[in-house]
């Protein structure tokens, strides 16, 4: 029988993550690379490990995910949003640790779109009374 996977998708902003999860040593291979060579940074990659150490499931997941979008801190937190859901796909008793950390429910906020008239989404063009 072949190995069980977990699938889920993750978002941030314009980020989407799809995320292959499967017993295993704690591997992680993001578009076909490591995750130290995809994020260099520490802070970024101790929030995929998040879900991982709050369900105390680390190193017992291997993961492979396709990131596409966005910029890297946005792509690091859509995969560990897509860690997440796909940690409750494998055991949805897990929800409440989860969802107490913020994990489960994906961040909203996005650009604000720029308007006509307007230099900006908010900014508007100098006014000159005279």
């Amino acid at each position: 029988m072949p190995e069980k996977r977990y699938y889920a998708t993750g978002k941030r902003k314009t980020a989407v993550a799809r995320v292959w999860m499967k017993q295993g040593s704690g591997q992680y291979v993001i578009n076909g690379r490591t995750v130290e060579d995809y994020f260099p940074l520490e802070e970024l990659r101790l929030m995929l490990n998040k879900p991982f150490m709050l369900t105390e499931n680390a190193d017992k997941f291997d993961v492979v995910a396709n990131i596409y979008g966005g910029g890297i801190a946005a792509q690091a937190w859509a995969l560990g949003h897509g860690i997440a859901k796909a940690l409750l796909e494998y055991n949805s008793t897990l929800r409440s640790v989860l969802k107490k950390h913020g994990l489960v429910t994906r961040d909203p906020r996005a650009k604000e779109r720029k308007k006509y008239g307007q230099r900006a989404a908010r900014a508007r063009f100098q006014f000159s009374k005279r």
